[in-house]
């Protein structure tokens, strides 16, 4: 089967059923999501390389899927290839229908809400991630497969980390920095290696100086120091190390390159580290440096959006 007609055959219920929109996968030319600003958001085009890869993939997803259309496994698949080329909406609409034909399967709810936070739909984000963790109790955790593997091909989150992880990034997005704390810190709690670990303290030390503990928030960074095996979060890590002052923050801008995920994460981190010494100029110039990003998909680029949307609504006040 060619790729194209692979493609244009997922189902159409599947891409129809997004909750709030009905009808056939968003067109080609029409946003995916609006951003906290205001601006319409298109799918980024991928390098040429990078999309027939993907493509690939996607054509080897849908495959699976078409042989047994029931398999819960296929179908999350099949909405996570369709997300990683930017096709937001059609995942989101794929996951629903998943949750339609599992509802008690808090994959689903897990893999929606990520892709809810992802096109600035967070009170929907909080709800599905709600659910997943109330599915989630009392069930034994169970480590996730990557679909973009790291270096070593090793995955290193697990089902209840991210619901955690993503719902205290919704919080953390709508500004209800003492929900986001309590999932943080049950991400923690849950974390297997320190590549987790660094992420989540991460989240957490930035919402704890969010809500002004300051104390708390430095003995999250107790528990960070030089040594750690780090696999793919190298980005979070060495926020971290900004924040304990074992690192200047020029050394994560000089880090930056032309990757846009590593751009948008530490250069978030080196905004947010001017915002909590007061330089509230310096931490807005490099928010809209992150958010003039072509990718507009990475956390900290959303992150960006949402502390410069407070901002100008102060101003206005």
């Amino acid at each position: 089967m060619r790729l194209a007609t692979a493609i244009a055959l997922v189902p159409a219920l599947l891409l129809a059923s997004c909750i709030g929109r009905r009808g056939p996968p968003t067109p080609a030319g029409y946003p995916e999501a609006v951003s906290l600003l205001g601006a319409p958001l298109y799918a980024v085009e991928r390098p040429l390389e990078r999309r027939q890869q993907l493509e690939a993939d996607l054509a080897v997803a849908y495959a699976a899927y078409e042989r047994n259309p029931d398999d819960a496994d296929a179908l999350i698949w099949l909405g996570r290839r369709v997300a990683y080329l930017g096709r937001y909406r059609d995942a989101i609409g794929i996951f629903s229908e998943g949750i339609r034909r599992h509802p008690n399967d808090p994959r689903m709810y897990r893999h929606r809400g990520h892709r809810w936070i992802t096109v600035r739909e967070f009170d929907r984000a909080v709800q599905d991630l709600q659910h997943a963790a109330r599915l989630l109790r009392g069930r034994p955790d169970t480590v996730e497969p990557d679909g973009i593997p790291n270096a070593l091909g090793v995955p290193l989150s697990t089902l209840h980390y991210n619901v955690w992880y993503h719902l205290g990034l919704a919080h953390y997005l709508r500004g209800e920095f003492n929900q986001a704390l309590y999932a943080f810190r049950n991400a923690l709690a849950v974390s297997r290696n320190d590549d987790s670990r660094v992420a989540a303290t991460d989240w957490a030390y930035m919402t704890l100086r969010r809500l002004g503990r300051e104390e708390d928030a430095a003995a999250v960074l107790e528990s960070i120091g030089p040594g750690m095996e780090i696999i793919e979060n190298d980005s979070y890590y060495r926020r971290l190390l900004l924040y304990k002052g074992l690192l200047p923050p020029d050394s994560l801008l000089a880090r930056i390159g032309d990757d846009a995920v590593t751009l948008t994460t530490q250069a978030y981190g080196v905004g947010n580290w001017h915002l909590y010494n007061g330089r509230v100029d310096e931490a807005e110039e490099i928010f809209w440096t992150v958010t003039s990003s072509e990718d507009w998909a990475p956390f900290g680029y959303i992150a960006a959006e949402a502390d410069l949307r407070r901002m100008l609504r102060r101003r206005r006040n």
